[in-house]
């Protein structure tokens, strides 16, 4: 997932969802005051880091600095905003675009780091102040996107564009700030602008709260076991795991479940005890709908009134129709035919998938119909039955870190030519955290590169790649990124052995590293991740494939205890089994997306629903709503869509999916992972940015459009 958390906040400032420009304002230009000064000197979010590529300086960045930087910032940037409309000058790119795009550069760099911790080390000061600066945020936004005059010489210099003679990438960026102007409402009256400036203020308070009050619901709603004879079937080192868990919960004697952020739970697979994997799933299921100052429902019902509202006011049928214009899909109805299009061969899989595991569950006389939180339990026995492969025999060989160094490391050094060199002399967040420096293949420097493993209570769920800094040669910043996981963080003494399809994960997110990583931008706006939704996970998941790999997999897949390499059959089994549960893991994906779609695509205020009944319609108007098959994400904790970075654009995964496996087949038509191919890659995908049509990078790529079918036989769900 792509900095989901840090487009949560930064999207209510009003600039490119991801971008964080990062450094010091020209002071002979501002107009500061004495303490004004005294407070840029002493608050390390106003000054330039003197850290490599301006990394965060975590060791002296204390909670108290956020505040007085938010205002400082907030207050400078108005003073530029006003400085460009009031220049005399007639609009030039570089008076009114290039001076636009290189304002508010102190908030950019307080906002950005402040939204990392508040996603990944959060606690209640930091928290408090998320809900009482989102609003303000967002009426920040409208007086810089709303403001008719600055608009006016944004549009001055659009008109004239094709007669400046400007490179393509400004070009570029000249276009994509006239269209963020129009799509936040820049031509409405002022009785409508007004109207807007309240719902979105209102929006970003309610989206806090809801990220805020599900952060609380899933500490508060894991699984608490006193016997362990509950949890047979989970190793010593699971067991002891969620004995210390328990133990820093205040619990000790007991045994903490925590929750990830999915419906699903990992340990459901493992556990032997019925009631104990219906107790978990449905402390996962019922985690914000508990009817107590956690609960998300009556918040995202507002939410999707508010949106309703604005895009209305925006001139559209629908928060979607506003939201996909700029995205690749560009219309609900090209994104939902997409779903359409595979929904119908997942739930018939699935529905086939339901029917050998109750074959497994009758052989062993259960008495019972297959419930979720059986699925995944009977699941790895079909998969132990059809193809010989247990998932504990395969953990052994995915310790977590060898995985990323000799695994993620050695698929970006063999296709792009990458090294990578610790940096402890780095100030981290959090004692977890490592940090390394990033090289090119002929040894130059390009980034610094942080590490988050294991999960915390005071930690969004889930795994996102984000930025610190971002890169921009006109702003001579190379990138600082972050990749966040929620690993289960082992007893002391203890490896980390993950699952293949957390494998997987390690490798998708990453992908998102490499694409900021290779960014080759002007401007931070166009600059790496910041892309469309529907694209930005393209690189991500085309980054997966390299797990299986040979020579990858051989590199990196070694037993914790023996060093031996993974066997031949074993990996066999590992590729024989690609396919297996797609029926299951495509319809959870596409119910979730069409969830997500349905909330977005309401037309009348009167069609929003009590939360829990509009899902179980939605679900059911699709042919979506399976008993066996619950949605990847229920809707009160699908923080996705809630909290605000993939609102009508869930899709996106599939859509990138899409052009993802149409890219492997263009892979291996020309030789799979070679340096050349990888070079192409980065040239054609991965460094462009959003500085071309997108549509076009995939063809100068591929020669030609994506194509569903490859994602169809890829998943299984045809012949």
């Amino acid at each position: 997932m792509k900095n989901i958390a840090t487009a949560f906040f930064l999207s209510a400032i009003g600039f490119s969802l991801n971008s964080c420009i990062t450094v010091n304002i020209n002071k002979s230009e501002s107009t500061t005051t004495q303490k004004e000064n005294h407070t840029m000197t002493s608050n390390p979010l106003l000054r330039k880091s003197t850290l490599q590529y301006q990394a965060p300086e975590f060791d002296k960045i204390k909670d108290e600095h956020f505040k007085p930087a938010f205002e400082f910032g907030l207050n400078e940037q108005l003073q530029e905003i006003d400085a460009i409309v009031k220049n005399q000058a007639k609009p030039t790119f570089e008076n009114t675009i290039v001076a636009l795009e290189n304002s508010g550069q102190n908030l950019r760099r307080a906002t950005t780091i402040f939204s990392n911790l508040n996603s990944a080390n959060t606690n209640d000061y930091l928290q408090k102040l998320d809900e009482e600066f989102a609003p303000i945020f967002a009426s920040h936004s409208d007086k810089i996107y709303l403001n008719d005059a600055l608009y006016q010489k944004v549009k001055t210099v659009y008109n004239q564009r094709n007669q400046l003679n400007l490179d393509a990438e400004s070009l570029r960026l000249v276009e994509h700030y006239e269209q963020q102007f129009e799509i936040a409402g820049a031509n409405l009256s002022a009785d409508k602008k007004a109207e807007l400036k309240k719902v979105n203020e209102q929006m970003a308070s309610l989206q806090s709260q809801f990220s805020n009050k599900l952060l609380a619901a899933r500490k508060a709603g894991g699984l608490l076991v006193n016997d362990a004879k509950e949890l047979d079937g989970l190793s010593a080192d699971e067991i002891a795991a969620a004995a210390e868990d328990a133990k820093l919960a205040g619990k000790p004697g007991a045994y903490l479940l925590a929750l990830q952020n999915t419906t699903q739970q990992p340990l459901l697979q493992n556990l032997k005890n019925r009631t104990t994997r219906e107790k978990l799933f449905r402390a996962s299921w019922t985690r914000a709908e508990k009817g107590d100052a956690n609960d998300t429902r009556e918040t995202l019902q507002q939410l999707a009134a508010l949106r309703l509202k604005k895009a209305q006011l925006l001139g559209k049928k629908n928060f979607a129709e506003w939201k996909i214009q700029d995205q690749m899909a560009k219309t609900p109805e090209k994104a939902m035919d997409l779903l359409a299009k595979l929904a119908a061969p997942a739930t018939e899989r699935a529905k086939q998938e339901t029917q050998e595991i109750q074959q497994i569950i009758d052989q062993q006389k259960g008495g019972f119909k297959v419930e979720p939180w059986d699925w995944n339990f009977y699941a790895e026995q079909v998969r132990k039955a059809k193809y010989d492969l247990d998932e504990s025999q395969i953990k052994p060989y995915f310790e977590v870190v060898t995985v990323l160094e000799k695994g993620v490391f050695f698929a970006a050094e063999k296709l792009y030519g990458l090294s990578f060199k610790k940096r402890p002399d780095l100030p981290v967040y959090h004692p977890d955290v490592v940090a390394y420096e990033v090289f090119d293949h002929d040894g130059k420097s390009l980034a610094i590169y942080y590490l988050d493993f294991y999960t915390r209570d005071n930690k969004n769920g889930g795994a996102w790649m984000s930025n610190f800094v971002e890169q921009s040669y006109s702003l001579g910043q190379k990138p600082v990124i972050v990749n966040v996981y929620n690993y289960q963080k082992p007893a002391a003494g203890k490896p980390s052995l993950i699952s293949f399809d957390d494998v997987t994960t390690l490798f998708h997110e990453f992908g998102h590293s490499i694409h900021g990583i290779f960014a080759n931008q002007k401007y931070t706006s166009l600059s790496g991740t910041n892309t469309p939704r529907d694209f930005v996970e393209f690189p991500s998941q085309i980054n997966e494939y390299w797990a299986l790999e040979p020579s990858v997999l051989k590199n990196y897949a070694v037993h914790f205890q023996t060093g031996q390499p993974i066997p031949n059959d074993l990996v066999q089994k590992i590729k024989n089994s690609k396919t297996f549960n797609e029926g299951y893991n495509v319809t959870e994906l596409v119910a979730a997306a069409t969830l997500d779609m349905a909330w977005h695509t309401v037309t009348d205020e009167k069609q929003i629903l009590p939360a829990l009944e509009f899902e179980n319609n939605a679900l059911k108007k699709y042919g979506l709503l399976m008993k066996e098959v619950p949605t990847r994400y229920h809707s009160p904790y699908f923080a996705h869509i809630w909290g605000g970075g993939y609102s009508a654009g869930y899709y996106a995964y599939l859509w990138s999916e899409m052009l993802d496996f149409s890219a492997l087949e263009w892979f291996e038509k020309n030789g799979g992972m070679t340096r050349k191919n990888g070079d192409k890659f980065r040239k054609e995908i991965l460094s462009v940015g959003n500085s071309l049509d997108l549509n076009h990078a995939f063809r100068n790529l591929t020669g030609k459009d994506p194509d569903i079918q490859p994602l169809l036989k890829a998943r299984g769900l045809v012949k």
